[in-house]
Parts: structure tokens; C-alpha cells; sequence
């Protein structure tokens, strides 16, 4: 009897026993269970998190783009170099920039010829074409103002002479791509378009002006408005690219370029005159011939007239132009020097 009561007491402890080691097991699983529950469900929040973090961090930068469409970031440079990193309405700043002003021939006419959409059309693809090189060598866009491009060259790394160098350069790539983008406008059958270039050089002041709700960056100075009226003369004296002597001395510092002097011009509304120079760098090998060799003698007739020998001026410019006569600085200096033979105590200036 003791056996059989025995061999029970016995599996029912052995039953117990695995009573409580399944119990345990489960609650193990369970625990388990509910961690991994737990882990998957917080890496999900995480993800989500983390997803809408970078979703954050992309709208930012898209906007910091679209403001530095409106707003060049080189501007907002010239506040940080004093360390200030807020652009605040009022806020200025002074620095020695070379300025340039780019403008299309004949607007007027040719905006006449297309309709709406077709100019806005034509003015983006000749301005994406005229950015590059612009960006290419240190400098970057202040404005369009219509057909004109206003940009500021101002390398923070650079001297005044790389400055002045990196305008030059700039126009001379802008006649360059130019001249490309003429090529692809006769593809399709429109004619080609020409623009001027008037670059000068010295001290602005960069800031911000308007009103509390709204705000808009500007260059001020009296250079800004001498390189803008060297510009407007291109069309008179035929060129392309002209600066002022300070902008090309600087340049000619770091750099080797091809130019003839101009005039001596008293700008409308300056009681100073600016001696105006051509560029020649970008022009095709015959033409580029031809306008140097008449560098010495236009600087030679300058000269004798500014001595007040007008007659030998005269006869010098005169036989310049039997020899150029589709040269519109030869035609300008010809017609200049006869009217300098019947005029008394002319001071050499020239006014246009």
C-alpha cells in the first residue's frame, strides 16, 4: 500500500514542479514578449521621429535657398566679417568693391516684337546665360533692373586688384557667352542680340532700407553711379566692355589685358572727369589688332590737345579716320578736335 501512495506523492510533486517551471517559462515568453513589443514600437517612433526631423530640415534649407534667390549670400557676408548674422533693417556696412553694369542694345525695339511671355521668356534665358560668368569669378548679382544686371565684386579673400580683375574677367566672359548664345539663337532664326559693359571701382555703402514689413538690400555711392553712366556710353563709342582707369589699373596689377584708352569724360551731373578705357580682350583677332594700334595715337592726339595744339590734334584724329572711318571712338575724337580748332579755353573734357 506504502508504494502505490508513494509513487503518487511523487508525481504530484514532479507535477507541481512542472506546474511551476511552465508557469515561469510563460511569464518569461510573456515578458518577452512584451519587450519586443515594447522596442519595435518605440524604434517605429523613432523612425517617425526621425523622419519628420529630416522632413523639417529639408523644408529649412529649401527656404535658406529660396531666400538666397531674393537675398545673395555674399550680401549677408558683408555683416558677418563684423559679426553680426541678422539682417536688420537699417544695417550697413562700408567696403571697396569693384561695380558693374550690364545692359542690353536696342531693348526698347526688340521687347516691341514679342509678346509678354515671350520677353519674360527671353529675358530668363539671357539672364541664366550672363549669371555664370559672373558667379564664376567672385562675384555675384545685386539686381535686375529690367534688362540690366547690376553686379558687386567683392572676393573677401582678395586684394582690391582681384577685385577689380574678377569684374574684368567677368565682362569678358559675359561677351564670351554671349557670342555663344547669339550662335543658338540663329539656329532657330532670331537675330542677335549685343550688350555694353561699364565697370568702376571704390567705396559703397552696403545696406539695407524700406520698411518694417518690407525690407530690401542696396548699394549706394558714387562709384555705383559712375560705373552705371560708363555703362550707358557704350552704345556711343561702339564698345563692348568699358572701365574707368582706377578699375584697370588695379586689374592690370594681377593680370595681363588688352585694352585702348577712350576719353576723358565729364559724366552728367560730376564735376570730375573719368578717364574711360576700352576693353579688347574678348574680340576677335583682326579687330582686336586694329583697335591697338590705334592706342598710342589716340593717347598722342588726347595729348596735343590738352596742350591746346589743337591744329596738330585735328590733323592727327583726320587722318586716323581716313583710315578708321567706321571706328566710333576715330569718329569721336575726329569730329571732337574740330570743334576743339574754333574753340577758345576748352579745358579738354569732354561732356556727353
Amino acid at each position: 500500500m506504502l508504494i502505490p501512495v508513494f509513487v503518487g506523492v511523487v508525481l504530484l510533486v514532479l507535477f507541481a514542479v512542472y506546474s511551476v517551471v511552465m508557469t515561469i517559462m510563460w511569464l518569461r515568453v510573456k515578458q518577452k514578449h512584451e519587450f519586443e513589443s515594447n522596442t519595435i514600437e518605440d524604434a517605429l517612433k523613432q523612425i517617425d521621429k526621425t523622419a519628420l526631423i529630416q522632413r523639417k530640415a529639408d523644408e529649412a534649407m529649401q527656404l535658406h535657398q529660396n531666400f538666397q534667390k531674393f537675398v545673395p549670400r555674399q550680401f549677408v557676408a558683408h555683416f558677418a566679417k563684423a559679426g553680426v548674422n541678422t539682417l536688420e533693417l537699417g544695417r550697413a556696412d562700408e567696403d571697396n568693391v569693384a561695380i558693374m553694369f550690364c545692359d542690353i542694345r536696342g531693348f526698347t525695339s526688340l521687347s516691341e516684337k514679342l509678346t509678354p511671355q515671350q520677353l519674360m521668356n527671353f529675358l530668363n534665358s539671357y539672364f541664366l546665360r550672363m549669371n555664370a560668368p559672373i558667379h564664376e569669378n567672385n562675384g555675384f548679382i545685386d539686381k535686375f533692373i529690367g534688362d540690366a544686371i547690376m553686379a558687386l565684386f567683392d572676393n573677401p579673400k582678395g586684394t582690391d586688384s582681384d577685385k577689380a580683375r574678377d569684374a574684368i574677367s567677368s565682362a569678358i566672359g559675359i561677351q564670351k557667352a554671349l557670342k555663344l548664345y547669339n550662335m543658338h539663337r540663329d539656329n532657330v532664326g532670331y537675330p542677335p542680340i549685343r550688350n555694353g559693359v561699364g565697370i568702376h571701382f571704390g567705396p559703397v555703402v552696403i545696406g539695407t532700407v524700406g520698411s518694417d514689413d518690407r525690407m530690401d538690400t542696396t548699394v549706394i555711392g558714387d562709384a555705383v553711379n559712375v560705373a552705371q553712366r560708363i555703362e550707358t556710353l557704350n552704345d556711343y563709342f561702339g564698345s563692348d566692355i568699358l572701365v574707368s582707369r582706377e578699375c584697370l589699373e588695379l586689374a592690370l596689377k594681377s593680370s595681363h589685358l588688352d585694352y585702348r584708352t577712350v576719353e576723358n569724360i565729364r559724366l552728367k551731373g560730376k564735376s570730375v572727369n573719368v578717364c574711360v578705357l576700352e576693353i579688347l580682350s574678348h574680340l576677335d583677332e583682326n579687330e582686336r589688332k586694329a583697335k591697338l594700334a590705334c592706342h598710342t595715337a589716340i593717347e598722342e592726339g588726347i595729348s596735343l590737345r590738352n596742350n591746346e595744339k589743337m591744329a596738330d590734334a585735328a590733323k592727327l584724329f583726320s587722318d586716323l579716320f581716313a583710315k578708321y572711318p567706321d571706328d566710333k571712338v576715330i569718329a569721336h575724337h575726329y569730329s571732337m578736335s574740330q570743334k576743339a580748332l574754333h574753340s577758345e579755353g576748352w579745358d579738354g573734357v569732354v561732356s556727353l
